[in-house]
């Protein structure tokens, strides 16, 4: 148990280092395959094509890699997947440069990079509470959003620098570089195969059980149900205001790196706030007070006006994303037994995975009918509506459920 370890600090380091150098390379590809197709393009449809390629082919694999999670020794699906991916990203880099240069092909890339994320992301979430103990999951997760907002600020303005100066072939390189470093540090982390007290069965019989097992819990049902409904009314916030900014601000590449930047520094701060005092002891009350107070952010983003006073609110919009990402988060972690873990948190990410690019289908072609502020305000308003829906409907759970559920 991570109580009775006492280097789970060395190991939470590792784990936090590896994981964030990934995360940098992933991030200065991704934006530059977002906005080379933006530049390109300029098309919600284009756009749902992108999203769905980078978020649905997860749908289809992350259930089974919760259930590898909960079979095998997660570091190595974790190193095996950050290796599939660079690889991957290593071909494409490769026809890039030899002149297959088309957004078909930076589609096709999106999708085997998203299988190798939907097989990896469960692992990630069920080793938190494996190497960390249960009083320190609030702020390890603070902290790890922290150091994931500061390579997000930099990432950024890194694509933004490569994809101007050198050209995409460099970002996809530079992602297959920072690939190959984590799966170093990742190598050097010990973790153990978790303990299990119920008898291995087969793959699909174990997707069963963990199913069976979310069915059965009110809290997981609920939060399942809650993050499903805000990503898909989070989508236009997520995945179009790119576009708001190329049709109302200008093309410039500066400008879709000041949106990134102006995000990334707001979950930078909300990180900081989380690693100092967020150990929330109602986290159903914490998430909804944040949901709300993004939802009125993104509502206000419709009526900016000027494209500073519009950076600035997607600044303060980016502050309260840790508060929800972390308070439900660290609710699953303390709930959930540690042989479940993998499964319920690849239920989580097929929700999330599914819901954007459910979205996608109707908020990206209404883009290219209706403005992008118009679908900004009233998606906000819908968050605001279910955030207290939320609040009012969601037990917290109490020690002796948790207790229960363990």
């Amino acid at each position: 148990m991570p109580t009775e370890n006492k280097s789970w600090k060395r190991k939470t380091a590792l784990f936090l280092l590896s994981q964030n150098i990934s995360i940098f390379g992933s991030s200065v590809t991704g934006y530059a395959i977002i906005w080379y197709i933006t530049l390109k393009t300029s098309s919600g449809v284009y756009m749902t094509m992108a999203t769905l390629a980078s978020m649905l082919p997860q749908m289809f694999v992350t259930l089974w890699g919760g259930v590898f999670a909960d079979r095998h020794n997660r570091k190595w699906i974790i190193m095996l997947s950050d290796g599939f991916i660079a690889l991957s990203t290593l071909a494409l880099a490769c026809a890039w440069m030899a002149g297959a240069q088309s957004i078909s092909l930076l589609l096709l890339v999106s999708v085997i990079r998203s299988i190798g994320s939907g097989l990896q992301s469960p692992a990630v979430g069920a080793l938190y509470p494996q190497i960390v103990p249960a009083s320190g999951l609030a702020r390890v997760n603070g902290i790890n959003q922290t150091l994931s907002s500061i390579l997000l600020l930099l990432s950024p303005a890194v694509g933004g620098a490569i994809l101007g100066g050198f050209g995409m072939e460099w970002a996809f390189l530079l992602d297959v570089v920072t690939a190959a470093l984590a799966i170093v540090v990742m190598a050097c982390l010990k973790v153990e195969k978790v303990q299990r007290t119920e008898a291995p069965e087969s793959a699909l019989a174990e997707l069963k059980i963990g199913l069976s097992f979310v069915a059965r819990q009110r809290l997981l049902r609920s939060v399942m149900t809650g993050v499903g409904v805000c990503f898909f009314l989070m989508t236009p916030a997520a995945c179009l205001t790119n576009i708001l900014v190329a049709r109302t601000y200008g093309t410039e590449v500066w400008r879709l790196t000041a949106n990134e930047l102006a995000w990334t520094l707001g979950n930078l701060g909300g990180g900081i706030y989380v690693a100092i005092h967020g150990d929330f002891k109602q986290k159903i009350r914490a998430a909804s007070i944040g949901l709300a107070g993004f939802a009125f952010c993104v509502a206000l983003l419709s009526a900016a006006g000027s494209f500073w006073v519009y950076l600035g609110v997607m600044a303060v919009s980016g502050v309260f994303m840790p508060i929800i990402s972390s308070s439900l988060t660290v609710l699953i972690q303390t709930h959930v037994a540690p042989e479940m873990m993998g499964r319920v948190f690849s239920i989580l990410q097929i929700i999330m995975s599914g819901a954007m690019p459910a979205a996608m289908m109707v908020f990206g072609p209404l883009a290219d009918i209706v403005s992008i502020e118009l679908l900004l305000l009233v998606t906000g308003v819908l968050l605001a509506a279910y955030a207290a829906f939320f609040w009012r409907t969601t037990a917290e759970p109490s020690a002796s459920t948790q207790a229960e559920n363990k």
